[in-house]
């Protein structure tokens, strides 16, 4: 019971968030009228009445595709110390196939 009144608390949360951003708009165009009862000599007389209207829109969500430009940050590692060094950095050297690169351990 309790998650049925959860459930409809958030669906009226919804609702009322979707109508206050304006991404649901929601228009009477006909009011209601509730139906005429006269009780007479014939018996009980009921005159129709009528139904609300409503005109809803709602808006619309588009999802595409374009190009952009985005600038990307370039990174340079300048080595501490002395400053004789290259700034370039220097490619790792190619280990021979099957083997794997050698690991230091600074416990032993």
């Amino acid at each position: 019971m309790r998650a049925v009144i959860l459930v409809l608390m958030l669906l009226i949360v919804g609702a009322i968030a979707l109508v206050a951003t304006g991404f649901v708009n929601i228009n009477q165009t006909q009011p209601a009228q509730a139906p005429g009862v006269a009780v007479g000599s014939d018996g009980v007389v009921v005159k129709g009445g009528q139904k609300p209207e409503f005109e809803v829109q709602t808006g619309r969500i588009e999802v595409g595709s374009g190009k952009a430009t985005i600038p990307v940050p370039e990174i340079r590692v300048a080595p501490g110390g002395n400053g004789n060094a290259s700034a370039q950095p220097q490619p790792a050297p190619a280990q021979p196939a099957g083997q794997q690169p050698a690991t230091t351990d600074s416990t032993q």
